[in-house]
């Protein structure tokens, strides 16, 4: 059964003309202070006055007076219509310059190595603006959840989503320890994975991922088994240090650990590649002055550190949602 606005249409017609004339006591200054005629004034009055039901003013030819019924209103009404105003120029404020919570959902992976100085950034060159960073894995629906953008690998991101690059495409590499490999020796090719401990990751669907690779231009999916099951790369990635067995990660969280001796790739020429990571949001027609500065300063900064011609402009991710 259809129901009817708890609030009937027209109910806040003619009541600011209805304050103004209680805070002079004359329709002619209110008037003048709303920049209409006396006349538009009086019939908003009258209007107000029979959607009520009663008589608010007490009109003579040299006074106007409130009714009891119009004290009453008045009582209610002003702290209530200065509540409505003050909520107009707060949410005005917010579509006029960058203010207010930014909020993001972010895998934990690239918190560390490309949101940190990124924010760090941000929130000196915008004081204005506070950032919320929600990390996890869990792919969520930013309106319904109440975030203003979030950051993934592009073929998780849905094809409707707006999306802004944040790194170039990457490998997903297989990674072991030395002590590891020492132990179990190197795998050289596919099949070798079936004698090795194989850390893996759990989606947020609930299935595990398998091991994606490419043998010349085929792409393998590879059953594996391990020790260890993880919702996350971090996780994975600390215990493949601590060689519990090898993990295929995307390179960035990787190489600092490779370059340190920590970790050692293996398998390289079986490595696919991902899109690469970007920022995404739901509609640029929905974009809050705050985002937009966000957008802004992401690009700038890529401009400014001298990328190899990464593309930053917006642009619609064509990968499938497979998480």
């Amino acid at each position: 059964m259809k129901q009817n606005f708890t609030v009937r249409q027209g109910t806040l017609d003619g009541v600011e003309a209805f304050l103004r004339v209680a805070q002079y006591r004359s329709f002619r200054r209110a008037a003048a202070e709303l920049g209409v005629t006396p006349s538009a004034i009086s019939q908003a009055v009258r209007a107000l006055e029979a959607r009520v039901g009663a008589a608010l003013f007490i009109r003579t030819t040299r006074s106007v007076g409130l009714t009891e019924a119009g004290a009453r209103f008045l009582s209610r009404a002003k702290p209530a219509f200065e509540e409505l105003v003050a909520a107009s120029e707060v949410a005005r404020d917010l579509g006029q310059r960058p203010t207010g919570l930014l909020r993001l959902t972010v895998p934990r992976a690239v918190v560390p190595i490309l949101l940190e100085p990124l924010i760090a950034s941000f929130c000196k060159a915008y004081p204005e603006v506070e950032v919320e960073i929600a990390a996890g894995e869990e792919l969520v629906d930013l309106a319904a959840k109440g975030f203003d953008a979030g950051v993934r690998m592009g073929q998780f991101i849905a094809t409707d989503m707006v999306a802004v690059r944040l790194t170039p495409p990457f490998p997903f590499v297989v990674v072991g320890s030395p002590d590891y490999l020492s132990r179990h020796g190197r795998p050289e090719r596919i099949d070798d994975l079936r004698q090795h401990a194989c850390l893996r990751i759990r989606r947020s669907n609930g299935s595990i991922a398998p091991w994606s690779l490419v043998d010349g231009n085929k792409t393998v999916e590879a059953i594996v088994s391990g020790p260890l099951i993880a919702h996350d790369f971090p996780t994975m990635l600390g215990a493949a240090v601590e060689g519990m067995g090898l993990a295929q990660v995307p390179a960035p969280i990787a190489t600092s650990l490779v370059k340190t001796g920590k970790l050692v790739q293996v398998l390289k020429s079986f490595a696919p590649m991902a899109p690469g990571v970007f920022l995404y949001y739901p509609s640029r027609h929905q974009t809050m002055p705050k985002l937009r500065a966000f957008i802004d300063h992401v690009k700038g900064r890529q401009v400014a550190a001298g990328k190899t011609r990464v593309h930053v402009d917006d642009k619609r991710t064509r990968g499938t949602k497979t998480r």
